[in-house]
C-alpha cells in the first residue's frame, strides 16, 4: 500500500454544547490560546508527512475555509509592522499542504461523515482527526498521527487510537477488546460504540485518531444506524475487526476532550501553562 498522505477532518457538527458561542462560530473554529482547535489538528497532520487535508464541512461552516486561505487585506494591513509575525505560523501550514472541502447535507453520525469524504480520499489509506480531541506531545514525542503512521505501515491495516478511561464513561466512547500484539498495540476482535458501564467490554476508549483502509467506504454504505439512531464508524470497523484487519493503539501523549467545557477549559489552562 501507498503510504498516507491524506487526513480527513470531519467538521459538520453543531458543536451543541457551546452553544451560543457556537452558534455562528464553527466549534472547530474555537481557540486554545491564539489558534483554532482545527489548525493543532492540521499541524499535527503536517507533523506526519501528510499534506492533502479534506475537511468535511455543513451549513455555517465557512471560516474554516477562510482560515485556511490568504487574506490579503489583512496581511496587507500588518505588513510591516510588528503584527505581521502573528500570521507565520498559519502562512506556513497553509504553504505545507492543499485543503479540499465537501458537504455533509445531514448530520448522520460520525460513519456517516467520513462516507461524505470519500469524495475527496478516493481509493487509498487515510488519517482521520477529529479536531476537538486535542492531543499534544513533549519536545521528545512524535505527535500522535506520527506514532500511527509508523505502525500502519508496519500493519498495514485500520488502526484507532485508544486510551484508559474510568469505566463510569465508557457510554461515551467507543470501546475495544483484543489481543496484545506488543506493547501497548492490540489485534481488536471486539468493540462497542457507548456501552453501558456495567456492559463494557474493557476501559479502553477510542479517541478522535484513525487511520482507515479504503475498503472502510463501502462498508459504511452496508452499515444499519445504531447507537443514537446513527451510522457508527465503529460499527463499521467492527466489520473490519471481525477479518482481523484493526489494531488499536494506545498512544503516547496528552488527550484533551475539547468537546466539553471543561476539557477545553483544561487545555487552555494546560496549553497556557506550557507557553510561559
Amino acid at each position: 500500500m501507498n503510504k498516507i498522505k491524506k487526513c480527513l477532518f470531519p467538521a459538520a457538527g453543531y458543536g451543541t454544547r457551546f452553544l451560543p458561542a457556537t452558534k455562528a462560530t464553527p466549534k472547530e473554529m474555537l481557540p486554545v490560546l491564539t489558534k483554532p482547535l482545527i489548525q493543532y489538528g492540521v499541524e499535527e497532520a503536517i507533523e506526519a508527512g501528510l499534506n492533502t487535508m479534506a475537511i468535511v464541512t455543513g451549513r455555517g461552516k465557512r471560516a474554516i475555509e477562510d482560515h485556511f486561505d490568504i487574506s490579503y487585506e489583512l496581511e496587507h494591513q500588518i505588513k510591516g509592522t510588528s503584527k505581521e509575525h502573528y500570521l507565520t505560523e498559519i502562512k506556513d501550514v497553509i504553504e505545507k499542504c492543499t485543503f479540499s472541502y465537501t458537504r455533509q447535507v445531514e448530520m448522520k453520525g460520525l460513519g456517516h461523515a467520513i462516507l461524505a469524504g470519500q469524495t475527496l480520499i478516493g481509493n487509498e489509506a487515510f488519517a482521520v482527526v477529529l479536531a476537538d480531541d486535542l492531543c499534544d506531545n513533549t519536545d521528545e514525542q512524535s505527535g500522535v498521527l506520527s506514532q500511527m503512521v509508523k505502525l500502519y505501515e508496519k500493519y498495514k491495516c485500520s488502526i484507532v487510537a485508544i486510551e484508559e478511561i474510568p469505566k463510569q464513561d465508557t457510554n461515551k466512547y467507543g470501546v475495544i477488546v483484543g489481543e496484545q500484539e506488543e506493547e501497548g498495540v492490540y489485534r481488536v476482535n471486539d468493540m462497542v460504540e457507548k456501552p453501558d458501564p456495567k456492559d463494557a467490554l474493557s476501559n479502553l476508549a477510542i479517541i478522535g485518531r484513525y487511520i482507515l483502509t479504503p475498503d472502510i467506504f463501502d462498508i459504511i454504505k452496508y452499515t444499519k444506524p445504531g447507537k443514537c439512531g446513527e451510522i457508527q464508524i465503529t460499527d463499521a470497523l467492527l466489520t473490519q475487526a471481525k477479518q482481523g484487519k484493526v489494531i488499536a493503539y494506545k498512544f503516547k501523549g496528552t488527550r484533551f476532550d475539547c468537546g466539553s467545557i471543561d476539557g477545553f477549559v483544561e487545555a487552555t489552562n494546560y496549553f497556557y501553562s506550557k507557553s510561559m
